[in-house]
């Protein structure tokens, strides 16, 4: 490599964890060894900050941890807020209006709460065993609940529908917001300001590492932002081709240690260049 790195960004899911949302032995010793090389280590997610512990403790991770997308920007300790963007308020009932039109179930996520409507919808268990904590049931979403939303979720794993929810919220919100999928059954709607391409941007400036000495690894459509900040960005193998063609290199996929693997290859045999 000619371009020596200062900082890694990995996202998490698909990336940085495996399928059944394992971070495995090889990943762990990956960042183990950027640390040693004097390589910075961070992650973002569309996760809520609190669902990123069971990554960011194992990893002794020490730099600012993005999720939401960067809607809520935490400290290592998981406890100080250092940077947070809402969704504006008259955003809100609209985008969850335009989600129930296109068939998609609701999440809405303030800083600390996740709720939901029916407990046994599509994805309910698993995220609530990927983030470990339980989801809040209410019948309906009061005006208090919709205060300082974070971020809301379309859920789906109908490909039509989403496309269509993801198109229409494009259309209706424009820059107001950022909509994106973070999985494929999962369109993130955030503050415009809070994608991953700004959390480049926000850790640039807070650990004063140029953007073109940080690298950006992920696997879905809302990681290209990111991939455009940074100088150097690898797509997972587990990527669509869009994504893939968005970024500079390619590994294998997260079921074939492909963070691992990119981290060796792409970051630490160019450390010192």
């Amino acid at each position: 490599m000619s371009r020596a790195i200062d900082l890694v960004l990995a996202d998490v899911d698909g990336t940085l964890v495996t399928g059944e949302k394992v971070l495995t032995e090889a990943a762990k010793r990956a960042v183990h060894d950027l640390h040693a090389a004097g390589i910075k280590f961070a992650i973002t997610s569309g996760r809520p900050p609190r669902g990123m512990a069971m990554v960011s403790r194992p990893l002794a991770i020490d730099t600012p941890i993005a999720g939401f997308n960067g809607g809520v920007l935490m400290a290592p300790d998981m406890e100080t807020v250092l940077n947070s963007y809402d969704l504006p308020g008259d955003v809100i009932q609209t985008a969850l209006d335009l989600l129930g039109e296109h068939g998609l179930d609701a999440w809405v996520y303030t800083k600390k709460r996740w709720l939901i409507h029916d407990v046994s919808a599509p994805h309910v268990a698993r995220e609530a065993k990927t983030v470990q904590f339980e989801a809040e049931v209410v019948a309906r979403f009061s005006a208090d609940d919709l205060n300082s939303v974070v971020k809301i979720v379309g859920v789906t794993d109908d490909k039509s529908r989403m496309q269509a929810a993801l198109q229409a919220a494009t259309k209706e919100f424009g820059n107001r917001v950022t909509a994106a999928c973070s999985q494929p059954y999962y369109l993130d709607i955030t503050n415009a300001k809070a994608n991953k391409g700004a959390v480049v941007d926000e850790l640039s400036q807070r650990l004063d590492i140029p953007r073109d000495r940080i690298a950006t690894i992920g696997d879905m459509p809302n990681d290209v932002t990111m991939f455009k900040r940074s100088g150097m960005s690898i797509a997972m193998g587990n990527a669509d081709d869009e994504v893939k063609s968005s970024a500079k290199f390619t590994t294998d996929s997260n079921e074939d240690e492909g963070f691992a693997k990119a981290i060796r290859k792409f970051i630490l045999d160019g450390a010192t260049s």
